[in-house]
């Protein structure tokens, strides 16, 4: 389940291969394995707990999601980072999450309005907590930040929108990560607006401050110089 993307934690069902996967996808997302690095598949099969079989199969799983390289014989590396992709994720995690938006806000029923509440509820508390300390918890973050997020387009009735976005909205997520910079109170203010917003059923308001929101986003990790 989307809701669960972030979580690392075993679930009742999970096979082996599906926790070493969501756990090497999350140490990609959240700079832990850092970009350009080296995919060993011996030391891997230690930390992760996988057969180097199974941790291949992963790593070109997550090669196709493009967070990671496949180097031919020569193995895997986690994707290098540039402004120059980041720039383009910004562009079309903007173009898919405003449509799915504008559609959700259209269809969306009491449950999903309450999900949206309940999601904003969550996010608030963790950056509540960022904005008095300013120097961890970003990681925490980025999950409430997806959670919030994917509630909000969540009754768009496109899965392939959806499933296409999750995977922009994590290399996206992983330059804040990289750079583990929290934008302050201007971020919290967005994510009530929205939430406000998107409440009220006012799609083009919704639409324009959701736009503004990610190129803020953008422009804050840019400014930190940590790519080109």
């Amino acid at each position: 389940m989307e809701n669960f993307r972030f979580e690392t934690q075993e679930r009742l069902g999970d096979t082996i291969g599906e926790v070493a996967y969501r756990r090497i996808r999350s140490h990609i997302v959240n700079g832990q394995l850092l970009p350009d690095s080296k995919l060993k598949l011996e030391r891997m099969k230690d930390v992760y707990g996988a057969s180097v079989t199974t941790l291949r199969e992963i790593l070109n799983r997550l090669a196709v999601e493009e967070l990671v390289t496949a180097e031919g014989q020569r193995g895997f590396r986690v994707a290098a980072a540039s402004g120059a992709e980041f720039r383009e994720l910004a562009a079309l995690r903007t173009l898919l999450e405003t449509h799915a938006l504008r559609a959700s806000i259209m269809q969306g029923d009491i449950e999903w309005e309450a999900s949206v509440v309940a999601a904003h509820y969550k996010l608030s508390v963790a950056e509540r907590r960022l904005v008095a300390s300013q120097n961890n918890g970003v990681d925490k973050w980025v999950s409430c930040d997806w959670g919030f997020h994917h509630a909000t387009i969540a009754a768009c009735g496109q899965p392939v929108l959806m499933k296409t976005h999750a995977s922009i909205f994590d290399r996206f997520a992983r330059y804040h990560m990289l750079v583990m910079n929290f934008r302050g109170q201007g971020v919290v203010d967005d994510h009530t607006s929205l939430r406000n917003l998107v409440i009220a059923r006012d799609a083009d308001a919704a639409v324009a401050l959701l736009t503004q929101h990610i190129q803020s986003g953008f422009d804050h990790v840019m400014a930190t110089g940590c790519f080109e």
